[in-house]
């Protein structure tokens, strides 16, 4: 569909440039951490997504966060016991706070990909397509001064005590990264530093956004149905 000029854009997530399906086999609820919509592939699979990003087929690396408890009463992956069904279990991984290392590290650190590549999946991308290009994605006089700055040669080990969120464990325990942020600028001010999280509760802003043109119909559809076409009268 993108090669008929079709506005189409694809997005996919760390778990599957690093997890694999042999994860999910871990016994109990060890494998539980690890089910996803969809689920992690083979190795296979995960070559078959660096050649897309590099193709320009993938536009975006985001998350999916979308965390559960390992464990607990309720609203955990065990929530319905160690052997419990499939269908029984809480779908969905946390993830956002590896997001970047992950994907650098994979990306990046490995010759998969380039650094221009990495800022434009994680940053200029994701802010062209919701609309909030270039005030968002973009390091130029009137941007709002969100800025990363990143160590490539850090050495990291993600673990759980590392982690930024409000659940217990962490899909990528003990995966050792290369590349690490070292401070983060929200609108020019110091919102992060040597991963101690300096920025106050409530200094996020709501960003309306006007009808922009990446979002705006080509008049160009997949079949012979236009949904913008005034309905034929019966008979």
């Amino acid at each position: 569909m993108q090669r008929r000029g079709l506005k189409v854009w694809g997005e996919t997530c760390p778990q599957y440039l690093v997890l694999r399906d042999s994860d999910m086999d871990r016994p109990g609820v060890e494998g539980a951490k690890f089910i996803c919509s969809p689920p992690p592939r083979d190795g296979h699979a995960l070559d078959a997504f660096w050649d897309d990003i590099r193709r320009g087929v993938i536009d975006v690396i985001s998350s999916d966060h979308s965390a559960y408890f390992a464990s607990g009463p309720e609203n955990s992956k065990d929530m319905n016991g160690a052997d419990a069904p499939f269908p029984a279990i809480p779908n969905g991984i946390p993830g956002i706070g590896a997001r970047m290392q992950l994907l650098f590290s994979e990306g990046v650190a490995k010759g998969r990909i380039d650094l221009e590549t990495f800022a434009r999946l994680s940053a200029t991308n994701p802010a062209k397509i919701f609309g909030l290009y270039p005030r968002k994605g973009a390091i130029a006089p009137g941007a709002d001064a969100d800025l990363v700055l990143w160590d490539p040669e850090a050495r990291d080990r993600i673990t759980q005590a590392t982690q930024q969120h409000a659940v217990d464990y962490t899909p990528y325990e003990r995966i050792e990264v290369t590349g690490a942020p070292v401070a983060t600028y929200l609108r020019g001010q110091l919102a992060m530093r040597d991963g101690q999280v300096l920025a106050e509760p409530g200094q996020g802003r709501f960003l309306a956004r006007d009808p922009y043109e990446l979002a705006r119909p080509r008049g160009r559809h997949a079949n012979d149905f236009d949904p913008t076409a005034a309905p034929v009268p019966p008979g």
